[in-house]
């Protein structure tokens, strides 16, 4: 008789049977097999919230099969996720197998490696109780909120409208943002500056107006184009004089290796992927690939954690592979306490960052095996990991202090004395950074030419609007949700409540109505400190210091200081009767080919569709695109998966042409044959063409 090992994945089954080898049977129950009811409240308020789990449907054929393996086997071990879901699933299976909680028959795998599974199979304990109700307590908090707030939303806005928890403060954010655009008033500003040279240098530097004599730094400006005019007309006149230079040694250090988050942020900036995409790749990469020489294996740690801690076996694999290939000078030996946004719970912490389980194993040595997006991914995680063991980057910073009459301008200057982590690895952000540059060489003494004085008008901006990278870290930030969570919120608000334009979101009609409607009736569960402070519950569920029940009853009935979801919506229910908030429609410039309206927008199941407004009519379709179908010249219309990802598609479908692109058509035409150029983003976005055998690429920043 055989050892039963179950997991979630048959990906990650593979890799593990592979490694475990004879008198080892590894399984996979393919995601969740227990739940709430879908179509039903399956919670049973009057006995503590007590759920009623049942077989998700579809998942019975995997069930039985596990009950007989079960049988047959000498033992069974449950190896899912050392997360909350994976203990959930880990206490559903032990129910269905008849296996105690508290039996040593659990295991974790932080990496699917040859050790990382001995460890975890030398390491055997019983279900995390705590955990699996921190889950309970989410799930039943979720399923509540869901299902009753939803049908309100039905009532008083639109059907098939979802409510969330986590997604509803999310639509917030990003309506609140919009506001914030709107209500924004540019002022004008201008900066001055002067052109110098020092005598007997030819290398220029610009110095910039800081000041006025007599006037702080930060209560000085320059407001508009009459006073800017008068400073120009004084400075052309003055002799430039060098009061003070200062130089000081400046060190950068790398970032930390990745948490779920972080992932999430750079992959979107860098490589233009939805949070999703980043984690199902991640989930890939995990759960093993092929790799040259290694076999299949897991590349990568688990991918959902809040931790940046590194075990000190893989800190001193890196830094052995660091001093290696990029010499001893580029090794920082002793591991850095990075600083964390927030504490992460116990369970949370008991995991690594997202590291790579073999650093030999290179970005280019993987590429041989990987997918393209595989390989872009793993390359992200290698080196920030192997980064973060590096030594700091080293600058020489030059402050030089101009007077000039009145008025004093200001010079700053870098150079590079080390490139240390930079040499491998710099972190995308949403903020633009100055390039270093270096100053001429000058003394207290050197004399200055006066070149050139120049000004520049300049308005301040509103707020950005969020895009995927900025509101996962506004997310973070704030406390709202787990990082693990991000990418099905992002999928859910942005097929109904937010719009994506060039990768920035604005919120549609329907989610500044719903948001509106829910700071009016349900304030708290908009509210960002209010989610947090239930986040924080759940973390004390999952250290055992608070019960489940006490966190879902204080929720759904109140307490001293908030008087409960339930009376929320009674209290809504009847302040609004008979009331109704519909958006209005969007028209469109598309006319209807049955009865000549114009169109409107509609959203449904799958997100944005047209809509003919003549209740006569009825006619609908999808989303038209610029450009053709570079395959039969038919329209490209705009489609959206089950997932909730868009896609694009000729509109005459799988049965007469088939053409789909995960790509947008843009309205720009291939100059070899003719064919619609498509956007690639990323790091690098461009045009090109996806006709076979053509190949046209277009390098433009889109």
């Amino acid at each position: 008789m055989s050892k039963l090992v179950i997991v979630e994945s048959p990906a990650k089954a593979r890799t593990i049977k592979n490694y475990l080898g004879k008198g080892f049977e590894v399984m996979a129950t393919i995601g969740h097999i227990r739940d709430l009811p879908e179509k039903a409240m399956g919670i049973n308020f009057n006995k503590n919230y007590q759920p009623l789990y049942i077989t998700i449907e579809g998942k019975e054929k995997i069930v039985s099969q596990l009950k007989k393996a079960a049988e047959e086997a000498e033992e069974v071990f449950l190896a899912t996720d050392p997360d909350r879901e994976g203990e959930a699933i880990a206490w559903h299976l032990s129910g269905l197998l008849g296996i105690e909680a508290g039996s040593k028959k659990r295991v974790t795998f932080d990496e699917i490696t040859r050790s990382g599974i001995k460890k975890g199979m030398d390491n055997p304990r019983g279900i995390d109780i705590d955990l699996f109700d921190a889950y309970q307590a989410r799930r039943i908090l979720d399923k509540i909120l869901g299902f009753e707030l939803s049908p309100f939303l039905w009532k008083k806005v639109q059907g098939r409208l979802s409510a969330g928890r986590v997604q509803s403060v999310a639509v917030r954010l990003i309506v609140d943002r919009e506001r914030e655009i709107e209500a924004f008033k540019p002022e004008e500003y201008w900066h001055i500056d002067a052109v110098l040279c020092p005598e007997g240098v030819k290398k220029e530097f610009s110095a910039r107006l800081r000041t006025v004599e007599g006037t702080k730094e930060k209560d000085f400006k320059i407001i508009n184009r009459e006073e800017c005019e008068r400073i120009v007309g004084e400075l052309d006149s003055e002799t430039f004089i060098i009061s003070d230079i200062s130089e000081r040694p400046r060190k950068r250090v790398p970032e930390p290796p990745f948490t779920t988050s972080t992932l999430q942020q750079d992959a979107s900036r860098r490589l233009g992927f939805t949070a999703r995409r980043t984690m199902n790749v991640a989930q890939e990469l995990y759960n093993g690939v092929a790799v040259e020489g290694h076999g299949t294996v897991g590349l990568i740690t688990y991918m959902r954690t809040d931790s940046i801690r590194i075990s000190a076996d893989a800190h001193n694999e890196a830094v052995d592979y660091i001093g290696r290939v990029y010499g001893e000078k580029y090794v920082h030996k002793a591991p850095r306490a990075f600083k964390t946004r927030r504490a992460a719970v116990a369970a949370q912490e008991a995991h690594e960052a997202i590291r790579p389980t073999m650093a030999e194993v290179t970005p280019a040595i993987a590429a041989k095996t990987l997918s393209a997006e595989q390989a872009k991914i793993y390359r992200l995680i290698w080196e920030r990991f192997i980064a973060s063991r590096m030594a700091d980057e080293v600058q020489n910073t030059v402050t030089v202090n101009i007077s000039a009459g009145k008025y004093r301008l200001r010079a700053n200057g870098s150079e590079v004395l080390f490139d240390g982590f930079a040499k491998l690895y710099e972190a995308a952000t949403d903020d633009k950074k100055e390039k270093s540059n270096k100053l001429p060489p000058m003394e207290l003494t050197t004399g200055l030419i006066k070149k050139e004085i120049k000004s520049e008008q300049h308005f301040t901006q509103p707020p950005p609007r969020y895009n995927e990278a900025s509101l996962i870290r506004a997310l973070e930030e704030n406390g709202i949700g787990r990082p693990s969570t991000y990418a099905s919120i992002i999928s859910k608000i942005e097929k109904v409540y937010v719009r994506l334009e060039k990768r920035v979101m604005i919120p549609t009609q329907l989610g500044i109505i719903t948001t509106d409607l829910l700071k009016q009736q349900f304030s708290e569960i908009v509210d960002a400190a209010f989610t947090a402070e239930m986040e924080s519950d759940l973390d004390k569920v999952e250290d055992g210091n608070k019960n489940w029940v006490e966190v879902v009853d204080e929720f759904y009935r109140g307490d001293e200081q908030y008087r409960g979801f339930k009376s929320s919506l009674e209290q809504a229910e009847k302040s609004l009767e008979g009331k109704t908030f519909r958006p209005p429609d969007e028209i469109s410039e598309v006319v209807c080919e049955k009865c000549g309206s114009n169109m409107v927008f509609k959203t449904g199941r799958y997100g944005r569709f047209l809509a003919c407004p003549n209740v006569d009519c009825k006619n609908t379709k999808s989303i038209e695109m610029p450009g053709a179908c570079p395959k039969c010249g038919g329209k490209i219309v705009q489609r959206r998966s089950k997932k909730g990802n868009l896609f694009y598609a000729c509109e005459k479908g799988k049965d007469e042409c088939g053409f789909v692109s995960w790509s947008e058509p843009s309205a720009e035409i291939c100059p070899e044959c003719g064919c619609t150029l498509f956007i690639k983003k990323g790091k690098k976005p461009g045009l090109y063409c996806v006709k076979e055998g053509c190949g046209y690429k277009k390098d433009a920043g889109i």
